[in-house]
């Protein structure tokens, strides 16, 4: 990825972050009631952030299948509530782990 890419990258993840958060505050004076409209504006950040960076997770080693692995270690530390950085480090290692078995196979 190059440094252009990586840079738009991060602003549109900001931009993303940043607007659904401030747009409510702008634009309504008063609290938002709507229990519909106030789970959209809280999950919508996290629902976009996710649909941007999974795809990519796929394509960032070099093989798919500790891609999987990795993806699937993490999703089952976020499934028993372990923290973020538990989450990130166990993925990591996962495909790292997958890649040396790959190597010897």
């Amino acid at each position: 990825m190059t440094t252009e890419a990586l840079l738009v990258a991060t602003a549109v993840m900001a931009l993303v972050t940043y607007l659904p958060r401030v747009l409510p505050l702008a634009i309504f004076r008063r609290k938002i009631q709507n229990p519909f409209l106030r789970s959209f504006l809280l999950y919508m950040p996290y629902g976009i952030l996710a649909a941007m960076i999974f795809p990519a997770v796929f394509f960032s080693t070099n093989s798919w299948i500790s891609a999987s692995f990795g993806v699937l270690i993490s999703l089952v530390l976020a499934w028993f509530r372990r923290g973020l950085l538990t989450v990130a480090i166990g993925g990591t290692f996962a495909v790292l782990i997958a890649e040396w078995i790959l190597t010897l196979i």
